[in-house]
């Protein structure tokens, strides 16, 4: 969403259950879903595991994948915490992931172009990190930090560096706010 701002700091978020069960996920499950991947040369260099998809626009299927039955329990409570005190209640989770840049990767300057990154807002929340990831925003480096909370202004030219030797990993979800989705309420995994 193009919020006023490159980045929107939203402060502490308790972590510790959701970064225990990420960190607990094996190798198969990081490797289990590849459409980023495929999709989009600018994840060549990421792993992903998916609790939340969409497909479509702008009639929008939003679908449960293999990540929800592993992380959901941890997961949904983090984001509802954030939506509750940040944003307003009744819109719609269109996509939540825990996605890895992997130790040496690159995420290439890129604006999310799909239809619905202009309607949800996408809130980043790092589970692990090093000093060798930089996040470029609009020209801009920023360093995020484990257990705090971001929203991101995915409209403007944006890519990830990690030169650290140990991969980056965070929990992303995007957030249609209420009435920014023109859809049927009965399909949606509410918030």
């Amino acid at each position: 969403m193009n919020i006023a701002t490159t980045l929107r700091e939203l402060g502490a978020v308790n972590i510790e259950a959701l970064q225990q069960a990420v960190l607990a996920q094996d190798e198969a499950a990081w490797l289990e879903q590849t459409h980023r991947q495929q999709a989009y040369d600018v994840h060549y260099n990421t792993q992903s595991i998916v609790l939340i998809f969409c497909d479509g626009w702008p009639e929008m299927v939003i679908t449960r994948e293999p990540g929800w039955d592993r992380l959901a329990d941890v997961a949904v409570p983090v984001m509802h915490d954030i939506i509750e005190r940040f944003y307003p209640k009744g819109g719609t989770i269109i996509r939540a992931m825990a996605a890895k840049l992997v130790a040496g990767g690159r995420i290439a300057p890129h604006i999310d172009s799909h239809a619905s990154f202009r309607q949800s807002h996408r809130i980043h929340i790092p589970i692990t990190s090093n000093s060798g990831v930089r996040f470029m925003i609009d020209g801009r480096p920023y360093r995020f930090e484990v257990g705090q909370a971001y929203e991101i202004n995915n409209q403007k030219r944006h890519s990830v560096l990690n030169r650290g030797e140990e991969d980056r990993i965070t929990f992303i979800f995007d957030y249609a706010p209420p009435g920014a989705l023109d859809r049927d309420p009965q399909a949606r995994i509410q918030a």
